[in-house]
């Protein structure tokens, strides 16, 4: 009990309290709360996520005979406490009641946590025994992805379902979201570091190898950029996001059961909508992680640069760039496409584009401008499964909510989280055991047929397979026909509990309302507050800056009405 109090009376201190005040979701919420902040805090994940592994290879040579079968086990093996440490995360959240929500006081935490973890990942021993370094990769490695990072990303991917109720909102916030995590992949994996920091962060050494020393010294320069980048980062998505459901549920003075492990599970198990959504996440990460950390390794040894203009372009870079493409598209066609389909059959469709545009690389794989074609072709293709299936996991958790009569947002997103963060681990496993096994050697002038084949599979082929797979299993997953329903079954459980508790229910629209009035009055009176202390300073009135401010209100609002009517009278007409 007295855990609890702590708890709460730590998050009700002002400068803890979210900066979103308003009831329903707002430009400025999408952009900082659900853009900004994630897109800079993944960064630095989206950069490990391609260039760890090559920092591991490369730089510190793991897959040197010296280190046996290190490079292919440790990530492998990791995985399992990435799960867990996944599993233990959701159920904290599970069980996280505060003012400020149940996911958003555990970000707070990450924003200590992710940049502690950022450092020992660069901080490796380069003068001690192998037996030291790989002590220290294996430990530091999942201190980050397996106690770190679960904290931020399990916490980052509940917000959506938790923002708010309302279908289109939160259609936009998963947009957003999506978003932020394609641009960091788009922009600091494949554009960033290929174009400004390839030649820093892996120095070609004098005989044409590696310099290890150098590119070292550089890893820890960017290393203090990172952990920087992502505490700031971390701290914007805290500040300018709200957790509307868990704040309505505890207006209503709803209790919370807290829903052991073992009745989430059985709850989610007997749910088919919850296994195609969950098997659709562990195909389609698993396939772009791996083509993600094979994607440094086939620009450089499969690829040539290109000259444009008189540059040498990067193969990396112009990659990345023209895949940016369709993530750029993505935010302003995807959800018009899935109003239009169904979000279920647009990203089917899509996928289907995908693996037919994608087959164009096979075409020849040597070939720079052939692949780029491929891959933008199935970039175009996977826009909705790039922005719209946060918002089809949220609708499988109402659906839980309605048949089991509790949420079960922190045992997924748990398992989501390690699904998207553990299969890091199982991705490189894989590629480095093709390398390892096919006689990959980073000082080589050219790499062995074995390498090149397995390059392709990673990189091009298991994500054609994988989105194949997807395309069947999501014909299943008809979620969308029970929304409405859904909705109602939740707004009678929690008028009963309501009722239950001796409380006076009113509904959503009116409370919306309510909540909204209240939420301007507190504004309005902050900002006459502000006036007054203004005007204070400045020797000036107070009534008549605050009668120039209602006039230029009302001129604003005649405007408005005068738009709306010659809107309307347009629409008569025609």
């Amino acid at each position: 009990m007295n855990h609890q109090t702590t708890k709460k009376s730590f998050f009700s201190n002002p400068v803890l309290r979210t900066r979103i005040t308003s009831a329903n979701v707002k430009p400025k919420e999408m952009f900082l709360g659900y853009f900004v902040g994630p897109f800079c805090a993944l960064i630095s994940n989206a950069i490990f996520g391609s260039f760890l592994n090559r920092y591991y290879t490369d730089v510190i040579g793991i897959t040197r005979p010296e280190y046996g079968a290190f490079s292919a086990l440790y990530p492998m093996i990791s995985v399992i406490f990435v799960v867990l440490g996944n599993l233990l995360v959701g159920q904290l959240i599970e069980r996280t009641r505060t003012g400020q929500g149940k996911a958003r006081p555990w970000l707070l935490l990450s924003a200590l946590l992710v940049p502690a973890a950022i450092c020992l990942l660069f901080l490796v021993p380069v003068g001690s025994s192998p037996t030291a370094q790989m002590a220290w990769i294996a430990v530091s490695y999942n201190l980050y992805y397996a106690v770190a990072y679960p904290f931020f990303y399990t916490a980052h991917s509940s917000l959506v379902g938790l923002s708010t109720r309302n279908s289109k909102h939160r259609g936009l916030l998963a947009t957003f979201s999506n978003a932020s995590g394609v641009a960091a992949v788009g922009i600091g994996a494949s554009i960033l570091v290929p174009l400004l920091l390839q030649s820093l962060l892996f120095v070609e050494g004098a005989g044409g190898g590696i310099d290890t020393a150098a590119s070292y010294n550089n890893w820890r320069i960017v290393m203090i950029v990172l952990v920087v980048l992502t505490f700031f980062a971390i701290l914007i998505e805290y500040f300018f996001t709200r957790e509307r459901i868990t704040e309505e549920n505890m207006k209503l003075n709803i209790k919370e059961e807290k829903i052991p492990m073992l009745k989430q599970l059985k709850a989610v198990v007997n749910e088919k909508y919850w296994w195609f959504i969950i098997l659709y996440f562990l195909l389609f990460q698993f396939s772009g992680l791996l083509k993600n950390s094979s994607m440094t390794f086939y620009c450089k040894w499969m690829l040539q640069p290109v000259s444009l203009g008189g540059m040498q372009l990067d193969p990396m870079f112009l990659l990345g760039l023209v895949g940016g493409i369709p993530t750029a598209i993505g935010m302003v066609v995807a959800w018009p496409i899935a109003a239009k389909l169904g979000k279920k059959n647009a990203v089917v469709g899509g996928l289907v584009i995908s693996v037919l545009g994608g087959l164009v690389s096979f075409i020849d794989v040597h070939n720079l401008y052939i692949v780029c074609a491929g891959v933008v072709l199935k970039g175009i293709g996977s826009i909705p499964a790039m922005y719209v299936t946060l918002a089809l996991l949220s609708d499988v958790l109402d659906h839980l909510e309605a048949k089991n009569g509790f949420r079960s947002d922190g045992f997924t997103m748990s398992v989501y989280g390690a699904i998207m963060v553990g299969l890091s681990g199982l991705g490189n496993g894989i590629l480095n055991a093709l390398l390892s096994a096919n006689g990959y050697n980073a000082e080589l002038a050219s790499q062995p047929k074995g390498v090149e084949t397995a390059l392709v599979v990673c990189y091009l082929a298991m994500e054609l397979i994988c989105y194949a797979v997807i395309a069947v299993l999501l014909c299943f997953l008809t979620v969308e026909k029970h929304i409405d329903e859904d909705h109602k079954i939740i707004l009678e459980h929690q008028r009963q509990a309501v009722l239950a508790a001796g409380g006076e229910w009113i509904e959503p629209a009116e409370r919306l309302r309510m909540e909204q009035e209240e939420a301007d009055r507190l504004a309005d009176e902050a900002r006459r507050a502000e006036l007054k202390a203004w005007c204070e300073k400045k020797g000036k009135s107070f009534e008549e800056e605050e009668g120039k401010y209602e006039a230029a209100q009302e001129a604003k609002r005649r405007r408005a009405e005068e738009r709306a009517a010659a809107k309307a009278a347009k629409k008569k007409k025609g």
